[in-house]
């Protein structure tokens, strides 16, 4: 069983004595290896012309909040990153932040070598190839063209959608003028099963699009290709804030532009996983996105790599999570979820829901009580988690098909909250992303109060800007 955050909660009836077909797992027994380098003595940019690393955008954003750019978003060096380049072995990627070098090969010898570079501090294996895995399921191209008539609400702008806004305060947000317009969302997901084909996301500002799992796998016109779309959890996602569909669906941030950066691999649960999140999140700093949607968690690996104890919980352990933590400072707001183990033997936050300086979602249902699956906190050094809660049992959505569908899961409630904080920075450009999150926990109906499974409860958007416009 995978234990993943982006998991749904759902029911799959099977009979008795079914079972997953198996095939081998592409490319054989491959090993991916994560390098702590120990300084960036060898580069060639300089802090002075940050323009050749960071997007003007990404350089606006740091100036607006008063903020400066540092060592940690200097480049891997690339004499460095030359020195890994071996027969056998494939760089699929770097981190700025956390100055490491992620390499594939077959090779574990050749892997353990590299470790005794004089420029490496330390080195981790956080990918063991199983042998077989799951036959995926033949990706569903067909989309729905319009909704069904039930599906509707009549003279309602929201449709569906409607309660799940207006729990926040959203909807009085948006009648001020403020939908998200002049912001940028980065999704951080598994999967955006046809989001270019369906009609409720044909007025959506889609900056673009990149696969940081599978970068190889591309269409005839460049763009990701199959294994981007193989699920749709990320079109649900990318749904709650940006859907169009008036007497239907409407998101939380209908005019603001996004970009779509694949992730997660839902074939495995590995540590590379989180190298994948950073590399995306620091992609999604260079283009110069304000704000992070991440419905996605870990704790428990597969066989053959440690996983997480509660312990580890404190926001600075975990890579993904210590890459969470430097977001703030780079002028990003994350919204992340807080996961949906509430109900199993594990009960509490994921990583890098334990994260500083981030807003972590739970969930609650119609009536404002908490989902029972939602994860509590608070992290494992007292700081209270979730952050906020919002309407994640369930949440109104689009499928990957374009169908309108009610889905549970803080996978959810987590962009239905992110395109709210869109639309409140919006509103309140002259804010920092530090400022921001303060002021979202404030308008939170249990701030005086915070507990480990509401957090500081949920959010007022309307409120946040009527005292702080």
């Amino acid at each position: 069983m995978k234990h993943r955050i982006i998991l749904t909660i759902c029911l799959l009836l099977i009979g008795l004595g079914a079972y997953s077909a198996k095939i081998k797992y592409p490319g054989g027994k491959t090993y991916i290896y994560r390098y702590y380098l120990k300084d960036k003595q060898a580069t060639t940019q300089s802090l002075e012309k940050p323009l050749r690393f960071l997007s003007q955008k990404s350089m606006e954003r740091r100036q607006r909040q008063g903020l400066s750019v540092d060592s940690t978003d200097l480049p891997v060096p690339r004499a460095y990153v030359k020195q890994f380049r071996q027969k056998g072995t494939q760089i699929l990627g770097t981190s700025r932040w956390q100055n490491t070098v992620l390499v594939s090969s077959t090779d574990t010898t050749l892997l353990q070598r590299l470790a005794r570079l004089a420029i490496v501090r330390e080195a981790r294996c956080v990918f063991i190839a199983p042998d077989s895995i799951d036959k995926p399921e033949d990706i569903r191209w067909n989309v729905h063209e319009t909704f069904n008539r039930w599906d509707s609400v009549k003279n309602d702008l929201y449709g569906m959608a409607r309660e799940q806004i207006e729990m926040l305060g959203g909807v009085k947000l948006h009648e001020a003028g403020f939908t998200g317009r002049g912001i940028t969302i980065a999704i951080l997901d598994g999967g955006f099963q046809n989001y270019n084909r369906i009609p409720a996301f044909s007025k959506t500002n889609i900056l673009g699009t990149r696969d940081f799992v599978n970068p190889n796998d591309l269409d005839e016109l460049g763009r990701p290709g199959q294994s981007f779309h193989h699920i749709d959890h990320g079109t649900k996602v990318l749904s709650a804030m940006a859907a169009c569909a008036p007497e239907v669906i409407v998101g939380t941030a209908p005019d603001a532009s996004y970009w779509l950066l694949r992730s997660e691999d839902h074939d495995t649960e590995q540590p590379v996983e989180e190298d994948y999140w950073t590399m995306a999140a620091e992609y999604a700093d260079s283009v110069g996105a304000d704000v992070i949607n991440s419905s996605l968690g870990y704790y428990k690996y597969d066989d053959g790599l440690p996983s997480y104890r509660l312990r580890d919980l404190d926001g600075q352990t975990a890579f993904v999570s210590r890459s969470a933590s430097l977001l703030a400072s780079k002028g990003i707001v994350l919204c992340n979820s807080a996961g949906n183990s509430g109900m199993g033997q594990w009960k509490k936050i994921g990583v890098p829901a334990d994260a500083r300086d981030i807003i972590t979602v739970g969930a609650v249902d119609a009536q404002g009580q908490i989902a029972p699956f939602s994860s509590v906190g608070p992290s494992q050094d007292g700081r209270v988690k979730p952050d906020v809660v919002a309407r994640g049992s369930n949440t109104t959505l689009i499928s990957g098909r374009g169908t309108l569908v009610h889905d549970m899961g803080t996978s959810f409630s987590t962009p239905v909250t992110c395109g709210m904080v869109a639309c409140l920075w919006q509103a309140l450009r002259n804010k920092t992303a530090y400022q921001l999150i303060d002021i979202i926990r404030q308008s939170a109906d249990q701030y005086e109060a915070p507990n480990n499974i509401f957090g500081y409860g949920m959010p007022n958007f309307w409120r946040a800007y009527e005292q702080k416009k």
